[in-house]
């Protein structure tokens, strides 16, 4: 297993090589460290690769760590695309194809809107996976009473088209309020200027204004709720490897999804974070590494 220790690891600092993929007309970036069998890190709204800086160093002595920034996020490019979950999807596939990993199996490790990609890439190609390991992942299509009192309202206003323009894109919302107010404790005021230097401009947030839109709320989009719900289905039927991360004041995994998941989903492993939110690689990096190495290191 690594022996990286916090000490060793970066803290801000993002001391990888940036890689760039020809995917359906634009560049994809993407950090590609350690060799071996794949395990791909995806990550959500409205974050990027980075999200995952102080936790690949733990894995990548074991295995081929590969971190892509989704299209329209992160420093991918921003084509002219509605950004909708299909288009993203789109988007990751081709670079999953376009990795030409032959006939090694994939391991992937997923966050927020990454989950409901990488679950729905896990269930369209269930003969490439090996594992998967989720935190704050998207199992089950949310309803409005799912959210906190402070989301349960402000999440469905910025869905319109209007409010969402103008509190995500134009008040950059998500960027200035909602990333910190989802990290338990203190963060770095240089992790949070990365994160936002992907989204200068009202222009550069589409992606980030968009993501909203497509989460399933009570049934709605009716076709993104179709293929969480298939993919959820789908996970209860799989033997192979699963890792979940959860913390005790979490958006997308609370206690009845917590609880799902531990009677559902067969060859589970399932470790405590204590006190986290949302984006839980910026409270957890050494728990969450260390778990995740010993982990795939047994699989």
């Amino acid at each position: 297993m690594n022996a990286v220790t916090r000490r060793e690891l970066p803290s801000a600092a993002f001391p990888f090589e940036s890689k760039y993929l020809d995917v359906l007309g634009s560049k994809m970036h993407y950090i590609d460290e350690g060799e071996g069998d794949p395990v791909i890190f995806l990550h959500g709204n409205p974050t990027s690769s980075y999200l995952w800086r102080n936790i690949i160093p733990y894995v990548s002595d074991q295995a081929r760590c590969i971190a892509p920034d989704l299209i329209g996020m992160g420093k991918s490019d921003h084509p002219d695309i509605p950004y909708r979950y299909d288009d993203h999807y789109r988007y990751l596939c081709a670079f999953i194809e376009g990795l030409d990993l032959g006939d090694r199996l994939v391991t992937l490790v997923i966050h927020d809107w990454g989950s409901g990609l990488g679950f729905r890439w896990a269930h369209e190609h269930a003969d490439r996976v090996r594992a998967i390991s989720f935190m704050e992942g998207m199992v089950k299509p949310m309803a409005r009473a799912d959210f906190p009192p402070d989301l349960r309202v402000m999440f469905p206003i910025m869905r319109t088209r209007l409010m969402g323009y103008l509190m995500v894109s134009v008040g950059n919302l998500f960027l200035r309020k909602m990333l910190p107010d989802l990290i338990h404790g203190d963060v770095r005021p240089e992790v949070l200027a990365h994160y936002r230097s992907a989204f200068p401009t009202i222009a550069s947030r589409k992606a980030v204004e968009q993501w909203p839109r497509e989460v399933p709320l009570d049934g709605d989009p009716s076709d993104n709720y179709d293929v969480v719900m298939a993919y959820r289905e789908w996970l209860t039927t799989t033997p192979f490897p699963k890792l979940m991360f959860y913390g005790n004041n979490g958006v997308a995994i609370q206690e009845p999804e917590l609880a799902w998941c531990k009677e559902k989903l067969a060859n589970l492993k399932v470790v405590d974070l204590g006190d986290a939110i949302h984006f839980v690689q910026e409270t957890h990096p050494d728990l969450i590494g260390r778990e995740l190495a010993t982990w795939y290191d047994s699989i």
